[in-house]
């Protein structure tokens, strides 16, 4: 009983940490789920390629939201994740893996679930893992369906989607710190109120650029990040730029004209520069080896 999915990754347009309202475009990196089911054992292993000191937590309450939603019981799994989206950096690697875990589950069962089901469990099983404050609805949804999402959080509520324009060009400064979402104290967020809920409205404009590099300089101060990369970005040519998630990875949208001087900037800061596109692509089962 295999099954086989991928979801993408996603950067941030709006940071639901400060008010439970967020924002979040999908972009062309993703997650490889590999599941193999087997009855009669509750041994679950997990194998996370490239980073192997990574917590398997996750990726055990995905499986379990599965089971538990079909009353099942008695299934051990291997569960193995590959991945070009750097952890721990903003870019929602953990809402990229549970949509291809919990889509890869089903596929293994031969069962099917609307949509929106997936990505609800997908929230709760981030939840219960403890790898995210607010359940991040607005990455998971932007993961799995691609596009830009606005939503609210906590009431996995969306209030606006609309399709990314495929062609811009997505650039991400990835330093080689790591910051994960359990380390960030919610408590030292409050001040941040006000800003954050200004460009949440400019986000349901439709305003997403604006709202991103806004949102970006709120939390980098918060973070105590460097500004000055965004900064520079935009100076070169960026059409937007802005600390992903809690960061540190920052993200940077141009078009291919500017990609040379923007990238030229984003590597003034040491670490490494990626490059990548919107995504518009819905999460799929890529294959189902065999079921038994």
């Amino acid at each position: 009983m295999i099954g086989r999915a991928v979801s993408h990754g996603a950067i941030t347009i709006v940071n639901a940490i400060a008010t439970g309202d967020g924002a979040a475009m999908g972009i062309n990196l993703q997650t490889e789920a590999i599941v193999e089911l087997t009855r009669g054992s509750k041994e679950v292993v997990v194998s996370i390629k490239g980073s192997p000191r990574e917590d398997g937590a996750l990726a055990r309450a995905a499986l379990q939201m599965v089971l538990e939603r079909y009353n099942l019981s008695g299934y051990g799994a291997k569960i193995v994740t590959s991945s070009n989206i750097p952890v721990a950096r903003g870019l929602k690697s953990s809402s990229a893996a549970a949509n291809a875990i919990i889509l890869a589950v089903l596929s293994a069962l031969g069962k099917k679930a609307p949509d929106q089901d997936i990505v609800n469990m997908s929230v709760d099983a981030a939840l219960k893992a403890g790898v995210t404050i607010t359940g991040a609805f607005d990455d998971v949804c932007a993961c799995y369906y691609g596009g830009f999402h606005v939503t609210k959080n906590y009431a996995k509520k969306s209030l606006r989607r609309d399709k990314a324009e495929g062609d811009l060009i997505v650039l991400i400064h990835i330093p080689s710190r790591k910051i994960y979402s359990g380390s960030i104290d919610k408590s030292k967020l409050s001040s941040l109120g006000p800003r954050v809920r200004e460009s949440h409205r400019i986000a349901l404009r439709g305003e997403y650029w604006k709202a991103m590099t806004m949102n970006g300089v709120t939390y980098t101060h918060a973070f105590g990040l460097n500004p000055k990369i965004a900064t520079e970005a935009i100076i070169s040519g960026a059409i937007s730029a802005g600390l992903s998630g809690k960061g540190p990875a920052v993200a940077a949208i141009c078009t291919g004209d500017r990609e040379a001087d923007v990238k030229k900037a984003l590597g003034r800061f040491g670490g490494k520069v990626i490059k990548t596109h919107p995504n518009n692509t819905v999460a799929k089962v890529l294959s189902v080896t065999g079921q038994g």
